[in-house]
């Protein structure tokens, strides 16, 4: 008895043989399935094995401890933590009040018997080949098997002795170094010998020194110290080792003692959330792990396979249509011989079943190959090793499966079209005249008007970004469902043409069903590069808008914030050397305490000050409370919205957050203002006269002087800003000059020549200069300097004013090709499907005496028509979603803007620019340069001369 399984067995052998009697189509079609494959498989490959496994991480983190003890710095008052020990907070929320810190004594945690290895870090100059560098030195004792997994020895040994280090493979690759060669520090005249070299899995490009405990750290400091320069800061963990581990509970009793603790045996076997004190706290979510993120993850992910499925189908349609249209006279056999219409659906199934089923092999094949190839420079670009090659047979099988499931569905709507078809019209090669559906065209007309309904909701009403992509999603569907009547239309513009496109155009017009899947695969590529050019360019030109320059265009700042200014000169010359520089302005800095100091002050004896604003120019808004608390919460929010639009005392102030000093205030003179651009004869003159210029009018009082507070104790300080009073200190009046007109001043606050500031007994120290250029300074120029600066150590913060850098061109450019790929494609196979229905019509213009051009040149117009609707339809649907996301936003910006106002914070009081931009140079490219290079390929590759056969025998 013949079953449906009898008759599925003789489908797929008809459909493996004519898939393998037409190798290029069935190649065509293999490669369109197994490309998304590849891809998706080796992303799969790559993500598992580059997530490591939780005693993975433990392995690189604690090595073979059970735990890592760390230092909460809050002075031993009790801590939550995570389980993971990545983060915690203190148990009592101290508000306002003064919040302990201070280091803890990490070994009276450390149960009685346990193994325990220090872990120190710090950071130093180390002398290399070129100069100096900056790079972490660790002391740990990496041989000893409870550190082993947390370093890989590539070459040479483990640091035995205390005049021996080992350096990460890139630290020598940076330097120049190599095993054998000897390392030091600025300032350190101790030498050390590399015995080896070693990498971080889970940081390859770390620039790191490996030492012995004690072994460079605590001398490097002396050292410093003794040099009269601030020693580097460091911090030490533990690695314990103990008998049983460290469970939950241990741990957080660990916790009451103010230390953090990262325990293998919590991350192997982690505590429930409820278990959890740290989730409980206020403000502390735990969103990662919610239903809801998992939902929202799912539901990104099904929509971009969904989309990956439909462009698929819509491209590869055609090409199943293409086999039955050429199996035509082979199906009219199978239903000349009894078949019946569900044998020739089966028929035409079986060929999208068996090129799906190849797809998948090839594809998964292939991404394992890939992967496993291209798994070491996967590893130098992410940075660190992956664990073990992760391969989930389930994942793959799914994804495979999508291929197999993208091949049936392509080969839905050719089957259903050829069963219809009826055994004369398939033995004859005659088709009948259909009409097309007038359904169709009105659900998609529905679904545009929902959608688009949908999509203006969401940007003018909601705050959804959700919403507006669903709505457009919608919108973009009707658009695809009411292509074969759109198609139609454009055959109107037919009667205006030449012969040729005119030909073309008709007869894409009477195939539609051949002609819209193509159309409606390159509207759906067109339409996502449109929305994303589109939604880039505006986000680009608002970039461009808020773009704050530095410094004037080609203009260069060279700073150096360490050791005193000790490398200023070099610097200097450095750049004078490289650059075309027209001008230079040195700059010095106020400096409060012994040499060393950093320009923003603080550690131990050093100082730092502040600009003064007097009390009377102070804003209403910002007047500290004693005790603490908000000045503006006595406002309502209809006053501070006035303060801070009307009143002078809150206007915003550039308050040199260009320039890492205190309050933006530099040293130097007049050449200073005409690098920056800034021309004022009065600011030259008051300079001139000693005086200190400012471009920020509350800092003025109404004496005309600035002041300059010296602050010596800066613990008191910090104390006295804790409970909302002034810092204690000595004010310095200067005469001041304000700058009228508000120019821009990159973040100068304010600037004073030394004569001024040697007069109001303040010290100074170098900074570095500023330099005007004749020309921009090209790419050569600056790798040069680069390479002078590196020797120097690194100290030197050299920027160049390059202005405004266009960072999505290469994104839309990269769309754009993407987009015209797709679309030739999708033009090619239809101009495949239109050579093999118009073949007859071809052997007639042959037979009439057209010359052989015309064949050529109609294939060329037939995949140029299919690509311009494409493009144009595209083109239209594509602006949809990316003014919808542009408005949502200038909704949320400007209510958080409104809100700021009414809060009375300190915000630029320009209203924010959101601007939904055009991109009509992508547009150009899209709908002129896509279209006629899809017409010129498909007349190149088409024969011009073809075979004049007889008229069929019917």
């Amino acid at each position: 008895m013949k079953t449906w399984f009898h008759s599925w067995r003789a489908a797929i052998r008809i459909a493996r043989r004519d898939a393998w009697r037409a190798k290029g189509r069935s190649a065509l079609v293999l490669a369109m399935i197994a490309l998304p494959i590849l891809g998706v498989s080796a992303f799969d490959l790559t993500y598992r094995s580059s997530e490591l496994s939780p005693a993975e991480k433990m392995d690189r983190s604690i090595g073979a401890a059970d735990a890592r003890f760390l230092d909460a710095q809050s002075g031993g008052t009790p801590i939550y933590q995570t389980p993971a020990g990545d983060n915690y907070a203190q148990v009592k929320d101290f508000g306002d009040g003064v919040w302990p810190t201070g280091r803890t004594d990490l070994g009276r945690a450390v149960p009685a018997g346990a193994t325990v290895l220090t872990d120190s870090t710090g950071s130093a100059r180390l002398t290399t080949r070129h100069g100096l560098l900056q790079a972490e030195v660790r002391e740990l004792r990496a041989g000893d098997p409870v550190a082993r997994g947390i370093m890989t020895l590539l070459e040479g040994r483990y640091p035995e002795k205390s005049d021996e280090v080992m350096a990460t493979s890139h630290f020598l690759e940076t330097s120049g170094l190599t095993v054998g060669s000897t390392v030091s520090a600025r300032n350190f005249d101790r030498p050390y010998r590399i015995v080896g070299a070693y990498e971080l899995p889970d940081e390859l490009t770390a620039l790191q020194v490996n030492a012995l405990p004690a072994a460079f750290l605590a001398p490097y400091a002396k050292a410093m110290e003794k040099s009269g320069l601030p020693a580097p800061e460091s911090s030490t963990s533990y690695l314990v080792k103990h008998r049983g581990g460290f469970t939950w509970n241990t741990v957080q009793r660990i916790n009451t003692q103010g230390i953090v603790v990262m325990s293998r045996a919590v991350v192997l076997d982690p505590p429930s959330d409820s278990e959890v004190p740290l989730y409980k706290k206020e403000g502390w979510g735990n969103y990662h792990t919610s239903a809801a993120a998992g939902a929202a993850e799912l539901a990104a992910v099904g929509t971009v396979v969904g989309l990956a499925m439909l462009e698929i189908c819509l491209l590869a349609g055609p090409a199943f249509a293409v086999g039955a249209r050429r199996s035509r006279r082979q199906l009219g056999l199978v239903g000349a011989n009894g078949g019946a219409r569900s044998h020739i659906r089966a028929i035409v199934l079986s060929g999208g079943l068996v090129i799906g089923v190849a797809a998948a092999l090839v594809g998964t094949v292939l991404a394992l190959i890939l992967t496993l190839v291209l798994e070491p420079y996967l590893e130098e670009m992410m940075g660190q090793r992956f664990g073990a090659f992760d391969i989930r047979p389930l994942e793959l099988l799914g994804i495979a499966l999508l291929a197999v499931l993208t091949g049936l569905l392509a080969a839905v709507v050719p089957a259903v079209t050829a069963s219809r078809q009826t055994v004369l019209a398939s033995l004859t090669g005659r088709r009948g005249v259909r009409r097309s559906s007038r359904v169709l065209p009105l659900i998609g007309l529905g679904a545009l008007l929902l959608g688009g309904a949908i999509a203006l909701y969401g940007s003018v009403v909601s705050d959804q970004f959700i919403i507006v992509a669903g709505g457009s999603a919608i919108a973009e569907l009707g658009v695809v469902a009411m292509t074969p009547a759109l198609v139609g239309l454009f055959g109107r513009l037919g009667r205006w043409l030449p012969l040729a496109p005119r030909l073309a155009l008709r007869d894409a017009v009477r195939n539609r069903g051949r002609t819209a899947p193509a159309v409606a695969a390159v509207l759906a590529a067109i339409a996502g590069t449109v929305a994303v050019s589109t939604y880039g360019a505006s986000r680009d030109a608002q970039a461009r808008a808020e773009y704050e320059a530095m410094l004037p265009h080609g203009a260069v700042s060279a700073v150096v914030m360490e050791e005193g200014g000790r490398d200023v000169p070099a610097v200097r010359e450095a750049v004078e050397r490289n650059l075309p520089v027209d001008v230079r302005a040195d700059i010095a800095r106020v400096q409060v305490g012994k040499p060393g100091c950093p320009p923003w002050g603080g550690g131990p004896g050093c100082g730092r000050y502040e600009l003064v604003i007097p009390k009377a120019n102070e804003c209403p808004l910002h007047v500290r409370i004693p005790g603490g608390g908000d000045a503006s919460e006595k406002y309502t929010p209809e006053q501070r919205r006035k303060l801070l639009t009307e009143d002078w005392r809150c206007e915003p102030n550039d308050n040199g957050g260009n320039i890492p000093v205190e309050g933006g205030l530099l040293v130097g003179d007049a050449k200073i203002l005409k690098v920056l651009g800034i021309r004022d004869a009065g600011a030259e003159k008051a300079l001139a006269e000693g005086k200190i210029i400012t471009f920020h009018r509350p800092l003025i009082d109404g004496n005309g002087t600035l002041g300059i507070k010296v602050i010596t104790d800066t613990v008191a300080a910090d104390k006295a800003a804790e409970n909302g009073l002034p810092a204690p200190g000595e004010i310095r009046p200067i005469p001041a000059h304000l700058v009228q007109g508000a120019p821009k001043s990159y973040g100068l606050q304010a600037l004073m020549t030394p004569a001024t500031a040697q007069a109001a007994g303040l010290t100074t120290v170098p900074f570095g200069s500023y330099f005007s250029t004749d020309r921009m300074p090209d790419e050569e120029q600056r790798q040069k300097l680069d390479a002078e600066l590196a020797k120097l150590g690194g100290s030197a913060d050299v920027h160049v004013e390059t202005g405004f850098t266009d960072e999505t061109s290469i994104v839309l450019l990269s769309l754009t090709v993407f987009a015209g790929l797709v679309t030739i494609g999708a033009a090619a196979i239809a101009t495949g499907l239109a050579q093999a229905d118009a073949e007859a019509d071809l052997k007639t213009l042959a037979a009439v005496g057209a010359p052989p051009r015309v064949r050529r040149t109609l294939s060329g117009f037939q995949c140029g028509v299919v690509a311009t609707m494409g493009v144009v339809l595209g083109s239209a649907a594509g602006i949809l979603p990316a003014m919808g996301l542009r408005l949502t936003e200038e909704r949320e910006q400007v209510r958080y803007y409104e809100e700021a106002l009414a809060e009375g914070w300190s915000v630029d009081i320009t209203p924010p620019y959101v601007p939904i931009v055009v991109p009509w140079q992508t547009l150009t490219v899209l709908l002129v340069a896509v279209p006629l290079g899809a017409a010129l390929l498909a007349a190149l590759v088409t024969r011009s001369r073809g075979a004049v056969a007889r008229r069929a025998v019917t």
